[in-house]
């Protein structure tokens, strides 16, 4: 029984083996390659309630044409838009992300790209939200005094 447990192990390892070096060979065949201008970006301090947006210019540095396929985001607040269109030998393409900065706090989301059939790139955003106030604020009497005064300066005969 224990030989037999041991041939299987080996057997799946052998398969296990043979099935990633296909899929890696696959991969460096087609050549596609693409690289991101920002791996992360850092949006900073950002208002609660005030969707952001982020630009990560996509660069085809194969010689091949090369089709983002999805890009998918961590969480529902994060929304990648790209285009489906073969990016050219040595072009570049736009993969949009928005934040929806609903929440108060630090975040930190990652960003998905698959493209050439296998192939992955993890991009993150991420920041802090700062929470915006319940209610207006309130009004400063001493600039309504300044804004008299100066007023009443500019009127002397």
């Amino acid at each position: 029984m224990r030989s037999f447990i041991l041939t299987l192990f080996g057997l799946m390892l052998v398969l296990g083996s043979s099935s990633l070096f296909a899929q890696t060979a696959g991969n460096e065949v087609s050549g596609a390659k693409l690289t991101i201008n920002e791996m992360v970006h850092n949006f900073g301090k950002i208002p609660q309630g005030k969707p952001v947006y982020y630009n990560f210019q996509a660069k085809n540095i194969s010689t091949a044409p090369v089709i983002i396929e999805t890009v998918q985001a961590s969480c529902g607040c994060t929304t990648p838009e790209w285009s489906t269109e073969p990016i050219a030998a040595g072009g570049s393409s736009v993969i949009k992300v928005g934040y929806n900065a609903a929440a108060p706090g630090y975040f930190e989301k990652t960003i998905t790209v698959a493209y050439a059939g296998g192939n992955n790139i993890l991009l993150t955003i991420k920041g802090e939200v700062w929470k915006t106030p319940d209610q207006p604020a309130p009004l400063n009497r001493s600039m309504s005094f300044m804004k008299s005064v100066r007023t009443s300066d500019t009127k002397k005969p």
